[in-house]
């Protein structure tokens, strides 16, 4: 892999058979890359804050798994056991090594299911994990997931509109029956990694009993809850989160079952006050960039963008 600094990304695609992988890479070197997936509906540009705050050890590859993300979905729905086949073929393709697989809301099921089959993965990440059993109906979870949604940043809702027009409620509500009768509290016990797992404060979807209970059952296993966060929360809070991941990866805690909490101060990155017009305008045609290679499926074109806006992001850091 070239060198390349923290804002180029580069995008490749790993097929299996009529399906393929988006996925978005960031970051150099070889010695323990993360591995992001992303929820139901939801694009790897939900990681798009995280993964430049990752690339401690090695690149950061965020996926785009088929049906979200303008990659096309096949005629029939996938269930969270084949989207698994589908990151393992990225982390055998990809010749990764021990990778920190990281996964969000509905990824953390495929991440889970990867770790129960994988008992070499040393190192897992569970962001909002789904679904809680006791709110496993349609009606309660929706409920749930609005008021979380009530206590997120208005860009992450932006950017989860967005998201959910180039999945298309079609394909959403085909797969979200696949999530919700997943068994993910059925894997853990199977799961020999490190594993994290963090909840934003104000998450409805992913109760704090949930959350304790997943730290108990996972042989090693500790949990975290990120203050004034809701669902998104690695995208509200990604510098916080990004810590997290990093000191979990470099060194994991004493798994004691216990929830350990950050306070908002301390997780929140400060944003720009006045981003400058250049900045703003750069980050709008980063994002229209890679929307039209999505549109054409240009995967030189969605890179140029995803580069673009990433660099925008960059500049505005340095505004503050």
């Amino acid at each position: 892999m070239t060198q390349r600094d923290d804002t180029t990304v580069e995008v490749t695609r790993v097929e299996r058979g009529d399906v393929y992988a988006r996925v978005s890479t960031i970051g150099s070197g070889r010695e323990r890359p993360f591995v992001l997936v992303a929820g139901i509906g939801v694009a790897a540009t939900y990681f798009e804050r995280l993964a430049p705050n990752l690339n401690e050890f090695g690149p950061v590859h965020a996926l785009d798994l088929p049906g979200f993300g303008g990659v096309p979905h096949p005629p029939a729905a996938m269930t969270i056991e084949e989207y698994a086949d589908l990151v393992e073929a990225v982390i055998d393709d990809l010749g990764l090594t021990d990778p920190i697989l990281v996964g969000h809301s509905m990824g953390t099921q495929m991440v889970a299911e990867v770790a129960a089959r994988r008992p070499g993965i040393s190192t897992v990440v569970l962001i909002g994990p789904v679904v809680f059993p006791g709110i496993r109906r349609l009606v309660p979870l929706a409920g749930r997931f609005l008021r979380a949604s009530w206590h997120e940043p208005f860009r992450v809702k932006v950017l989860a509109i967005g998201s959910y027009l180039t999945c298309g409620f079609r394909w959403f509500f085909r797969i979200l029956p696949e999530m919700m009768r997943f068994p993910i509290e059925e894997r853990f016990a199977h799961i020999r990694a490190h594993t994290l797992v963090i909840r934003g404060e104000h998450d409805a979807v992913v109760p704090r009993v949930w959350v304790r209970w997943i730290a108990r059952t996972i042989p090693f296993a500790t949990t975290w809850e990120i203050g004034g966060a809701g669902h998104s929360v690695m995208h509200g809070h990604a510098e916080g989160v990004a810590r997290l991941c990093v000191e979990w990866a470099r060194s994991p805690r004493d798994t004691d079952g216990f929830l350990h909490r950050m306070s908002d101060e301390a997780a929140a990155a400060p944003e720009p006050t006045h981003p400058t017009l250049r900045t703003a305008l750069k980050g709008l045609r980063g994002r229209l960039r890679e929307l039209t290679g999505v549109a054409r499926d240009d995967d030189r074109l969605i890179a140029a963008g995803k580069t673009e806006h990433a660099e925008s992001m960059a500049e505005a850091r340095s505004e503050r």
